[in-house]
């Protein structure tokens, strides 16, 4: 569920840490300057879909770490939009990917707030497309539903949204495209797919070849029912969403489950909290997470860069 959470990437990529063992990040506040082409970005280029992994220009597979905005829409996430605060992700975190969450309801979403606000959100968005651009990262646009669980409800206004985003940047190399971040409230996986297809088919008339992140029904757990029967097309990634403190062995075997059916998955949000943002931390069950997503290449982005206790 989308909740605070805190920023648990440490200094040796793909493994988490007690707060009492934090000093492995030395944040310094100190940037470096970076050629594009020893970026992340400049190194792998544009990124498909090959079985179950993210491969490069190459076809070699890679995983992106990455980072997750809180909601846009509010001034817990708005203001770490920016390209100084991508690049301290990147130089002291070891970030290569930033996901740019914008509500769609909640909190004067996409969806229910007025022209103007709007406007300023594709702003937003637009701020960290150019500074991913810059500083080599790659950058999810999150269509992000929460309390309007189907995502159907704001289908068209999605349909309209991702084609004034895939024809802006169509050209870009680092863009992904996540079009339901969180579907609930009982939507099946047949809905969910529909709603997919009809969204997938706009971003296709202007990118034919970005990768696009389709959510999954009970806030992006259930990856095994969208492994029976996937969608058509290249480039086509699933989501699935865990925090650490809430989810364990059963959703790590509907995790298992889709990969053996060879379900191409993207932990496009998870942190070591509980589903709340307001219990304990769970490290042993985080670790484990962490290890099985090393273990199968999966990219994922925790939850979140905010201000929010």
């Amino acid at each position: 569920m989308a909740v605070a959470g805190s920023l648990l990437i440490s200094a040796a990529p793909g493994s988490l840490q007690a707060p009492k063992a934090s000093a492995a990040v030395k944040l310094t506040g100190k940037t470096k300057k970076v050629a594009y082409r020893n970026t992340f970005v400049g190194k792998h280029g544009r990124l498909r879909v090959k079985g179950t992994k993210l491969v490069d220009k190459k076809g070699k597979a890679v995983q992106l770490r990455g980072i997750s905005s809180h909601g846009i829409n509010w001034d817990v996430g708005e203001p770490f939009v920016n390209e100084k605060a991508l690049r301290n992700l990147r130089d002291e975190w070891g970030v290569n990917c930033f996901r740019v969450a914008m509500y769609t309801e909640d909190y004067n979403g996409y969806c229910v707030t007025d022209t103007a606000s709007r406007k300023k959100l594709l702003a937003k968005i637009d701020t960290a497309v150019k500074a991913g651009r810059k500083l080599g990262m790659y950058v999810i646009i999150d269509w992000h539903i929460l309390s309007d669980g189907n995502p159907k409800k704001n289908q068209s206004k999605a349909k309209a949204f991702f084609k004034k985003m895939s024809n802006k940047y169509r050209k870009e190399k680092h863009v992904f495209y996540e079009i339901c971040n969180e579907p609930n409230g009982g939507v099946q996986w047949k809905t969910i797919k529909s709603y997919a297809k009809s969204v997938i088919k706009v971003i296709r008339k202007a990118d034919k070849n970005a990768v696009v992140i389709v959510g999954t029904p009970t806030w992006s757990q259930d990856v095994d029912m969208a492994a029976k029967s996937p969608l058509k097309g290249k480039n086509i990634m699933y989501a699935f969403h865990f925090y650490a403190a809430t989810h364990g062995d059963d959703l790590r075997a509907k995790v298992n489950a889709a990969l053996r059916i060879k379900l191409p998955l993207f932990c496009s949000e998870f942190s070591a909290c509980d589903a709340s943002g307001n219990g304990n931390y769970d490290f042993s069950s985080a670790n484990k997470w962490i290890s099985l997503m090393n273990r199968n290449k999966i990219s994922y982005c925790c939850w979140s860069l905010s201000n929010k206790p």
